[in-house]
């Protein structure tokens, strides 16, 4: 009997000759794997498991060298840093011991399948047609609750419950997308967001590496973005640094306390990010905005902890390698470390020289907005090396600026006018984003009076998509959906019409729009149409002349091409004197 054991066992370690042996079990290894060839050499690998932290590490590659192990008080990480300088694609494993005991972790280096300088960002020639999933379109109601996540249901009637919208619902409409001439996809954040409540707009990321289930896998996202390419349609993938969710494991079981702002504690940011370039501002208020946590259940991460930094760094070059992206808006940017974020947009834009990266800087004025765009001079000699700024006074002036009468010196269209002069304080005016409404603001039309002014409607989209910077529009916008902040950012958030089964109502067709929204839907797809591949327009110069009699006259030129724009800011009709403008 015990020869016959025996003969078992030794059999047994032939089939499996680590099992015996390995003591570990790793819950998480970031990133996933990683690719030879890329211009930065080095690599980051966090593991995660029990107890691992006291291991000897090694590696089984004979052309990777081992450049550092870093232990945290956390007995459950490792961190290693690898230089992959004479590396070729392979498969190697990170090998743990602890004494006689072996645990092999598999890691993958691929063959590169893009070249850095492939990959084609957004520009001024494009616009932004920005989409929450959850709320887009719902292909595929068997994602709708995935067991095993912390919220499990999906309820329509409630504007802060996840609603089913998924990927395949957005590649159903991509037809839809490209016929209306937008040319990018913006997604609100689709990585997973693990939380008990709330997790339908994405902001909570609980894992850096994983899209949410609820909408796909990482291979169906892939396949989205390759969709959407094939369509002549770029994507711009939402990105969180500034905060995760607090059931990422990262924070749940966190490395260490420096990991994330206050040692781990909760303190409230007061949301005041002027204090960051104010140069009265007190060393308190600085910190206040910066390092405060954004909600409770958002923990504010430390980029200045040089493991964190390279942790979130490698995330995003991670997906754009992996599914080709075209650009990322970076959410809360200045909320975040400034030295941090200005390494991470160099480093990206090193490795891919087209990409675009666009920052979310909600402040109330364009001298504030300007300090966080590359080459500011308001901001030397520090650079952001942020290519593109949201341009958020301008969007609260449009916001008034259609509703209001226009005369030579204030209301109305004077306000975009004014605005306009003061446009040397950009260091790139071209490269703004520019928008009517997201879905952080109340939508253009805020009730069902606005949604009925089609007059109000065509002035504010001409100008949208006529003067400087990149425009986005905000998913609804076409059809002339309605919402008001203040009925909840949930309602801001409203499902497409037609997106899901049994939708009374389907926008996504002509029949199931009304006579004004296809007049709506009609007029912005042509100017969209219009607006494509117009070099005046997406490269062009701007001249504007001073409002005369209310109204407001602008130029784009390139080379010989010249699109001139009337718009007539009162009641009235109005006749031109051409002279001024020959």
């Amino acid at each position: 009997m015990k020869q016959t054991l025996l003969t078992v066992m030794a059999v047994l370690s032939l089939l499996f000759p680590f099992s015996s042996k390995s003591y570990a079990v790793i819950k998480k290894v970031a990133p996933t794997f990683w690719w030879a060839g890329m211009k930065n050499p080095e690599l980051q690998v966090l593991l995660y498991g029990d107890d691992i932290s006291s291991s000897e590490v090694s590696i089984s590659s004979k052309d990777i060298y081992l450049k550092e192990i870093v232990r945290q008080s956390n007995s459950n990480y490792l961190i290693i840093y690898l230089d992959l300088n004479e590396a070729k694609a392979q498969n190697f494993d990170i090998i743990l011991k602890k004494g006689r005991k072996i645990t092999k972790v598999p890691y993958e280096l691929k063959e590169r399948i893009r070249k850095g300088s492939d990959i084609e960002g957004f520009t001024a020639s494009d616009v932004l047609y920005l989409i929450m999933p959850d709320r887009f379109s719902n292909g595929n109601p068997e994602n709708d609750v995935v067991p095993g996540m912390l919220e499990n249901k999906v309820d329509r009637n409630e504007q802060y419950a996840r609603h089913g919208g998924d990927f395949k619902g957005i590649s159903e409409h991509l037809d839809y997308i490209s016929d209306l001439g937008v040319t990018a996809v913006w997604l609100n954040p689709t990585q997973e967001n693990d939380m008990k409540e709330g997790s339908y707009h994405g902001y909570a990321i609980t894992d850096y590496y994983q899209i949410d289930r609820r909408f796909g896998s990482n291979e169906e996202f892939l396949k989205l973005v390759n969709e959407a390419h094939d369509k002549g349609l770029k994507v711009v993938m939402d990105m969180i640094f500034n905060h995760c969710g607090s059931e990422n494991y990262l924070f749940k079981d966190r490395p260490q306390d420096d990991w994330f702002n206050f040692r781990s504690n909760y303190v409230q940011t007061s949301f005041k990010t002027a204090s960051v370039m104010d140069i009265h501002a007190s060393d308190y208020e600085k910190a206040i905005a910066t390092d405060g946590w954004f909600t409770q259940v958002m923990p504010d991460l430390n980029q200045r902890n040089r493991h964190v930094a390279r942790y979130l760094i490698q995330s995003s070059i991670w997906w754009i390698e992996y599914a080709g992206i075209n650009g990322i808006r970076q959410d809360t940017h200045p909320y975040a470390d400034y030295d941090f974020m200005s390494t991470w947009c160099k480093e990206v834009l090193e490795e891919y020289p087209h990409f675009n990266i666009v920052g979310e800087t909600w402040l109330n004025s364009n001298v504030l907005v300007s300090y966080w765009q590359k080459d500011s001079k308001l901001a030397a000699p520090k650079n952001s090396n942020l290519p593109t700024v949201m341009d958020f006074p301008l969007t609260d002036l449009m916001t008034k600026a259609f509703d209001e009468e226009t005369t030579e010196w204030s209301g109305g269209l004077y306000r975009l006018y004014d605005y306009h002069t003061q446009d040397f304080v950009y260091a790139n005016p071209m490269s703004l984003l520019t928008f009517l409404d997201n879905h952080d603001t109340s939508r253009f039309c805020k009730n069902e009076e606005d949604s009925k002014n089609i007059t109000r409607y065509k002035q504010a989209i001409t100008y949208l998509l006529t003067t400087r910077g990149i425009p986005q529009i905000y998913y609804g916008t076409e059809i002339l959906m309605a919402a008001d902040k203040s009925e909840g950012d949930g309602y801001l958030r409203r499902d497409f019409p037609g997106g899901w089964e049994g939708d009374e109502v389907n926008c996504f067709t002509r029949e199931g729009r009304t006579e004004l929204q296809n007049e709506a839907f009609d007029y912005t797809r042509k100017l969209l149409n219009f607006r494509k591949g117009n070099e005046a327009i997406c490269k062009g110069t701007m001249k504007h002349f001073a409002i005369r009699n209310g109204i407001y006259v602008y130029e784009r030129k390139y080379n010989d091409s010249s699109v001139v724009v009337f718009m007539n800011g009162t009641d009235e009709n109005q006749t031109l004197n051409l002279a001024p403008y020959k």
